[in-house]
């Protein structure tokens, strides 16, 4: 209405219509359309002059059309035909949805953008900060990618016979439009970084800046200012040198260049096409990728297409790839439990036991699985793809010693002690070597107490009176008489002090076990001297 007044003013104070127009900047078939209704009314050019305001008020009854949209709207009439509809489901849905429904269910075929334009001038309380677009400044080339995942399609998989959920992992360079695509089952921790570092590799570097969705997988907790990221996210954006900067919760304006061409890649990508498996979908992705989005004209690139814009300009501007590959870990986050083991991946790995009853942080790669208290590596294990993996050394030292101490300890250790040790240990292992271990344990437990001579000797006056067990070697340990020696023409007897009660001895009872009892305490037999049946 403005430019409209000004037009009639610089006509009235007497210049010609030509020179209006080069002077107001528009056609001169436009000044005539506005000169002819003053004319039409009697004004002429040179005439006594008219305040602003007067010409405004004649210019709103020439020119109703300017300041009311629906006198001049074509589609007004069509929507309003819809007005008690659309007033009722405005107070349930936003009003995009109200268009879409109206289209699909009451034939109506203006677009959607009249049909806002409709709702904010008819119902104005329907208006709020949020329908507020603001335009996004242009971004240097190399310097953002937006990612999202989102639903693709139900696909009939040929292997199991049912139908599967499809979804798509979608990054999008922000200057250029280049977009690279990879169809997955589910976005896990492995998948999301997989898909990261493939498209990575397909653009042949990487954007300074991501913006990403808030998928758990990549965000764990959203925040305008501090939000927390996902480990392995971190580990990938600190191996490619670049900066994860997440979009606001339910702001999809955040990140529109990945948001619109959704719709795009479900119609031209997967439908009407037959996939006989993941792996061709991922392939085939690549390939849609680079010669078919990235060959499209592109209405925000004066036409140029994607790959052209990016070969050119973006390309040169990435970051570039690191030369090692990186390895995609996943985090948890398991208690430990009183057995001191932890659950990663449905495999127990065994932690410090002081640890017992804390959460710790669980990194597991492809080789590794290491256990982290915050910055602190408590524990490292080779990764086992079922099962239970155990480092003894966890346990606290007296519960784990008997499970340690194993048949092949026993005899390494044996060795190490002396000869007569060795033979006493290969003697109780000779036969039920299970069932004699503890003795084995015992007897080489005893090296913490005595010396590795005096325990050689013990075992060797043990191994000549013929009981080689425990409680020999530990009575003689114990009484001091390691060194002395024994009259082999008496009958060998099995030490007193270890058996209580008098027993007859058996050689053939090589295991240590003693035949029958024969009455009478040895405790009484103050003069030391030992009965024998005879």
């Amino acid at each position: 209405m403005i430019d409209v007044v000004e037009i009639l003013q610089h006509w009235h104070s007497g210049r010609a219509k030509a020179e209006v127009a080069a002077s107001v900047g528009v056609d001169r078939g436009t000044v005539r359309k506005y000169v002819a209704a003053a004319e039409a009314a009697g004004l002429v050019s040179g005439g006594p002059p008219l305040s602003r305001a007067e010409w405004l008020a004649l210019a709103r009854g020439w020119f109703p059309e300017l300041i009311d949209a629906k006198a001049r709207s074509l589609t007004f009439g069509t929507i309003n035909a819809h007005r008690d509809r659309i007033e009722a489901m405005l107070k349930t849905n936003k009003p995009t949805t109200v268009w879409q429904r109206l289209r699909d269910e009451h034939g109506l075929t203006v677009s959607v953008t009249s049909f806002r334009r409709y709702v904010w001038l008819e119902f104005p309380d329907e208006v709020s900060a949020d329908d507020a677009t603001v335009l996004r400044p242009d971004v240097e080339p190399g310097s953002e990618a937006q990612i999202d995942y989102g639903y693709l399609a139900l696909w009939p998989d040929p292997e199991s016979g049912r139908s599967r959920k499809l979804n798509v992992f979608v990054m999008v360079l922000t200057m250029c439009r280049h977009m690279f695509i990879r169809p997955v089952f589910a976005m896990d921790q492995t998948a999301w970084i997989d898909a990261h570092v493939a498209a990575f590799e397909f653009f042949g570097g990487v954007p300074a800046r991501l913006v990403p969705d808030n998928l758990k997988t990549g965000t764990i907790k959203p925040d305008l200012y501090d939000p927390k990221l996902n480990r392995g996210y971190v580990e990938l954006a600190e191996h490619y040198g670049c900066l994860v900067d997440p979009a606001r919760a339910v702001k999809p304006k955040d990140k529109p260049r990945v948001e619109r061409p959704m719709s795009y890649i479900r119609e031209s990508f997967f439908r009407g096409r037959d996939w006989e498996s993941l792996e061709q979908m991922q392939t085939a992705g690549v390939t849609w990728s680079a010669e078919v989005a990235g060959q499209r004209r592109h209405r925000s690139l004066d036409g140029a297409t994607p790959a052209a814009v990016f070969a050119a300009v973006e390309q040169p501007a990435l970051l570039g790839l690191p030369r090692q590959r990186f390895e995609a870990a996943t985090w948890s986050r398991p208690k430990v439990g009183t057995d001191c083991h932890i659950n990663v991946g449905g495999v127990l790995y065994s932690v410090p036991w002081r640890y017992i009853g804390q959460h710790v942080e669980a990194r597991r790669s492809a080789r590794l699985m290491e256990a982290f208290v915050g910055p602190d590596l408590i524990k490292t294990h080779a990764r086992i793809a079922k099962g239970v993996q155990t480092d003894w050394a966890d346990y606290p030292p007296e519960k784990a010693a008997f499970f340690m101490r194993t048949p092949v300890w026993c005899r390494t250790r044996a060795v190490e002690l002396g000869p007569d040790v060795t033979a006493v240990i290969e003697d109780l292992m000779a036969v039920n070597a299970l069932h004699r271990l503890r003795s084995c344990q015992g007897i080489i437990g005893l090296a913490d107490k005595y010396t590795a001579v005096r325990l050689n000797a013990a075992c060797r006056r043990a191994l000549d009176v013929g009981d080689p067990t425990y409680r020999t070697v530990k009575g003689i340990l114990a009484a001091g008489t390691e060194t002395q020696t024994t009259d082999d023409t008496d009958p060998p007897v099995a030490p007193a002090h270890l058996h209580g009660a008098r027993r007859l001895f058996d050689p053939d009872d090589l295991d240590g076990d003693i035949g029958d009892e024969v009455h009478g305490d040895i405790g009484d037999d103050r003069d030391g001297d030992i009965e024998v049946a005879s």
